[in-house]
Order: structure tokens, then sequence, then C-alpha cells
């Protein structure tokens, strides 16, 4: 990764101008399950930055958009997007990730992230099971790698190996490729959510040439000998033409996709460096996994450590003056909202300190 020091380096902080922006992709709770999940989450340190606040705000997303709210909210945050919702919304952020892997391919044409994935029928359906849970090492990814390039090569949309998980294609003809982020598929039928408009077809083939090529590859017969899952297809998206670097606050990123961390100045982050900078944008991706798999019991208790490692210390930040203004921003599948909470709001007393505002 490379670490664009020159923006991410720390510098003193000024009380009046201090700005920390916390992103917690599915911390919102889905609507028809927030009211038992919120009756048993205890999180009065959240509670707080919700309850007594500067200004909120709340935006539902199209669920026809084929980008996660969250996904949309960080790709205009970082300039390469002109809308975080509205049929706008959109998460062209191949370039920033090839330039964040140190590919200075990304300075020309328009390139989609590829990911090697494993697809399986579910029912009458085809699904994409969560690529977090593929377990692809390096030697087998880049052995992958080379028995798909040639198809690649062959159609004129050269590959290029980023990471285990995350390659790369040139398609300067598919620029109006209409592609769904990878977690807004997994999980889904993926009927629905296969690439559309100019190029699809040609897309559609290149997979199937791929799929048939890794079918018996040794690679695949070795992982499910160990009971492991096969890596049978690829899912192209994040399609955008180069652009310049990105600029903006600092970003940081937890645990989380390989192509989020690419984007992160720094990672993981460490709230005592993070609070040093004058703007700094944190991205947590802690309670993805357990979302989209709707495991509610491993969410509530990634929220207590969430509440634990950031609400309660973040809080008493806000409270004592460390940071200006601190801006929380939750989502779940189709919509996220925002609080804003300042040294003077936190002094509303008057303010009852509830989950309330998490509800629909």
């Amino acid at each position: 990764m490379q670490h664009r020091c020159s923006r991410a380096a720390a510098m003193p902080y000024n009380l009046e101008m201090n700005q920390l922006t916390l992103v917690l992709p599915f911390a919102l709770p889905p609507p028809e399950l927030a009211t038992d999940l919120l009756h048993v989450l205890e999180a009065p340190a959240l509670s707080a930055l919700l309850s007594r606040t500067k200004s909120q705000q709340f935006h539902s997303c199209d669920d026809s958009l084929r980008v996660l709210p969250h996904e949309a909210w960080l790709a205009h945050a970082l300039g390469l997007a002109p809308a975080p919702a509205g049929p706008a919304a959109q998460a062209p952020l191949a370039p920033a990730v090839m330039r964040g892997l140190g590919l200075g391919q990304a300075e020309e044409g328009t390139w989609f992230i590829i990911n090697p994935v494993h697809v399986e029928i579910a029912r009458n359906h085809l699904q994409m099971e969560d690529q977090r849970h593929l377990a692809l090492e390096e030697a087998d990814s880049h052995a992958l790698f080379d028995a798909a390039k040639p198809y690649f090569d062959e159609v004129g949309k050269p590959l290029i190996y980023g990471n285990a998980q995350t390659w790369f294609m040139r398609a300067d003809d598919w620029a109006g490729l209409d592609t769904a982020t990878l977690d807004a598929a997994t999980g889904q039928n993926l009927h629905a959510w296969m690439p559309e408009g100019p190029g699809a077809l040609a897309c559609s083939k290149l997979q199937n040439e791929v799929q048939m090529a890794w079918h018996e590859h040794p690679i695949n017969e070795a992982r499910q000998a160990r009971n492991l899952a096969p890596v049978n297809s690829f899912w192209p998206w994040g399609g955008a033409a180069a652009t310049p670097a990105r600029q903006g606050p600092a970003l940081f990123v937890g645990a989380g996709p390989a192509w989020l961390s690419a984007l992160a100045d720094a990672a993981p982050p460490d709230f005592a460096a993070v609070i040093m900078h004058e703007s700094a944008l944190v991205v947590l991706p802690t309670l993805i996994e357990a979302a989209l798999a709707s495991d509610w019991s491993s969410w509530l208790t990634l929220m207590v450590r969430l509440e634990r490692e950031w609400c309660v210390p973040l809080l008493a930040a806000v409270k004592d003056g460390r940071i200006g203004q601190l801006t929380l921003v939750l989502s779940h599948r189709f919509a996220f909202a925002q609080w804003s909470s300042t040294k003077l709001a936190q002094r509303k007393f008057w303010q009852p300190v509830t989950l309330n505002s998490l509800l629909p």
C-alpha cells in the first residue's frame, strides 16, 4: 500500500477546527429489526453522541442502485463521485484503488476492479459467497490469475494483478458498463445484479470462458480437497476513467475488504493518532460481514465492541474539546444517516440519551 504521508502526517490540532468523521457501515439497524435489536443493545456513549447533536440528516437510497450507501458516501467524500445519494450515487473506485496499491497503470484508460469469487447454486438461483470467506492465498491467486489472463488479453482487456483478492481490468470500450459493487451483490440473486449495458454480453462471455478454464484447475482441486470453496468466477465493478489523485482528509481504515484498505492513508486506525489530525475520516467495516449474513447475534457483539473501543473515547474527546466536531455516518443496505456533535451539543442535559434516532 502506498502511504500518502504529505496529507496523512499528523498535525497539531486546533480545537476550533479539529474534525473527525467516523463511518460505521451497517451500524444502522434494518427497519424491520431495529426495535428488537436496539432493545437489547447497551451503548450509552453511542446514545449520547446520537442524542445530543448539532445536526442530523437521514438519506434513503433507491433499492435499485447497484452500490451500497456507505460505498457511495465514501466515493463522494473522496471526490470520486458527484453525489452520496440519489440517481447519481455510484462507486467509481478502480483507479483510486490501483493508485493505493502502487499501480501506475491507473494514470490512463478505463479500469474495473476484478475480484475472484465463488458462485454457488442457492435453491433456484445463483448466489455469490462473501469474498471474505474465500481464504485465497497469494500463490493460489497468482496461479488463477495466470490461467485467466490469456482470455482477457485475447479480447483486448489487459488484466493487472493487485493482490490476492483484487485484480484490475482495462476496458476503455466498456466505459458505459453498469456493474454492481461486490458487497451489494453478495448473497443476492445474481440474475438481477449482473453487468448491464454496453459490453455486458462480451463481459458475460469472458466470465464463462474463465469459469471453464478454472473448472478443473489444480488450484481448485487442491482447495476442494481442503474443504475450501473453489474460485469459479470473477466479479467486475468500480469502473472509472483515470482520475487525479484524490484529495480530502486523512483516511484511516479498519480491517476490511482489500479494496478499501488500499484507499487508506494509514491502517489500522489508532484512536490517539487519529484525533491529532485537523481533519480525519475513519471507516470501520467491522459490521459488514455479519450484516450481509444476517447474523444479528454477532452484529450485537460487534456493536458492543465498537462502543467500548471507539464511542466511549470519542465521547470523552468531544466533551473535553480534543475533537471540535465529530460526525457519525451510519448505514444499512437502503439508507445512511449522519449526526454531528460538539462540546456545546453535549451540554444539552435536557436532551434524553437514547438510541431512538436509529428507529425507522
